[in-house]
């Protein structure tokens, strides 16, 4: 069964890598494609990139908070966190996630209402006109995953093989605890 959750989450890592990649070179091309259109031929040919660029923001933004969650790469005022002892910052790092998780899960709530409300009002988007809602699908999406993410964190912190680290991600090592190691093992060569 464990078998099975880690080939289904090395699926899902490998989805999120190609729909980040995917959307970043979607939005060069595009900005990069008009810009060259308007200044070397004089026009304005891809009068839909304006609207193909805001879907892959959105679907950049929104899908990147679980990649971001799973390795540990999200922005953090760590100032008090980074002069913690260890168990202050295990217990900080679980407290952060789980919080973090729930903060998540009601964005995601709240978000679906909003794509419902998109959906309700039949909007389309000028240049491609396509429902605007389908845009917004991907804000809830993101949330839910960046939730199930954070909890993974929280749990991989409680974990037997955790007990001598505290995980950033659950690919990602503190920093705080690679350092000390590090130190440790410059002492022994000294």
């Amino acid at each position: 069964m464990l078998k099975i959750f880690r080939w289904i989450d090395k699926i899902v890592m490998k989805l999120e890598e190609f729909i980040l990649s995917f959307s970043i070179i979607l939005i060069s091309i595009m900005i990069v494609g008009n810009v060259i259109a308007r200044e070397v031929f004089q026009s304005g040919a891809f009068y839909f990139a304006y609207e193909v660029s805001k879907f892959a923001i959105v679907i950049a933004t929104f899908m990147g908070i679980a990649y971001a969650a799973r390795k540990g790469r999200h922005i953090s005022m760590s100032a008090f966190y980074d002069f913690a002892p260890f168990k202050v910052r295990k217990i900080m790092m679980i407290f952060i996630n789980f919080v973090t998780a729930i903060v998540m899960f009601a964005m995601a709530y709240f978000s679906y209402s909003y794509v419902m409300f998109e959906h309700s009002t039949g909007a389309i988007t000028t240049s491609l006109e396509l429902p605007r809602y389908l845009m917004a699908v991907f804000i809830p999406i993101g949330f839910v995953t960046a939730g199930i993410q954070f909890l993974r964190n929280t749990y991989v912190n409680f974990t037997a093989k955790a007990k001598d680290k505290v995980y950033l991600g659950i690919d990602a090592v503190d920093y705080n605890d690679k350092e000390t190691k590090e130190v440790k093992l410059e002492d022994l060569s000294v």
